[in-house]
């Protein structure tokens, strides 16, 4: 893959994160245990980041595109 390539990746990469701050997902976690019977309960994460991270994941992409376009 050549530069401008990578670019454009990391640009659309940046673009999901500005858009999309974050995201759910669960667990299952360990209520009790007694001998061989186990109780577990789910348990909602979520892991979020700010949307300036995508801006600047989007402007290190614009710097990655626009040096593969000079040769």
């Amino acid at each position: 893959m050549n530069l401008k390539t990578v670019g454009l990746v990391i640009i659309t990469i940046g673009l999901l994160m500005t858009l999309y701050t974050g995201f759910n997902y669960v667990t299952k976690e360990k209520v009790v245990e007694i001998g061989s019977v186990e109780i577990t309960a789910d348990k909602n994460n979520k892991a979020t980041w700010s949307p300036f991270i995508g801006i600047g994941i989007m402007v290190i992409g614009g710097v990655v595109f626009l040096s593969g376009r000079k040769k």
